[in-house]
């Protein structure tokens, strides 16, 4: 079926990988709700767009890692206030907690509301490791002694 048309549940239960109950059941308790056309009562039908199919799909792979259904939704809730579009964000999980990048230095754990996950880049601290060891060698030569980096034979 066309995009912009919508998907219809049977087809949403097969690209997704998930059963009409879990579908009805994620509908019901507003997890992923239909974004074109919620049913209406008897003999309407669903109609999901591509994004809801794509939140879906995380729901479903985040469940398949071993989260909670509780631990997604609270993720969940986070994301839509915080109105970030779905696709700028990256997801990643430890199988029991739930982040989003921030920035190169930031992680928020999205169960916890946003609290902050501090980020270490290993190769920046081994950077600025041999920067302090390369200055206090220098300022060891200036002093006339040598640095303990010369004394441990490493220089």
């Amino acid at each position: 079926m066309a995009d912009d048309e919508g998907y219809r549940v049977p087809e949403v239960c097969k690209v997704v990988g998930i059963s009409y109950r879990q579908l009805d059941y994620w509908a019901r308790t507003e997890l992923v709700r239909p974004s074109i056309r919620d049913a209406g009562g008897s003999g309407t039908q669903r109609l999901y767009s591509f994004e809801d199919l794509l939140q879906l799909r995380v729901v479903k792979t985040l469940l398949d890692t071993g989260i909670s259904l509780q631990q997604i939704r609270k993720a969940i809730e986070y994301l839509k206030e915080s109105k970030r579009q779905p696709q700028s964000v990256t997801l990643m999980s430890d199988g029991n907690r739930i982040y989003a990048p921030e920035s190169p230095d930031a992680v928020i754990d999205l169960i916890s509301r946003g609290q902050g996950v501090f980020a270490i880049a290993l190769d920046k601290v081994r950077d600025d490791l041999s920067n302090s060891l390369a200055k206090g060698a220098g300022q060891a030569a200036r002093a006339g002694r040598p640095s303990r980096l010369a004394r441990a034979g490493g220089a």
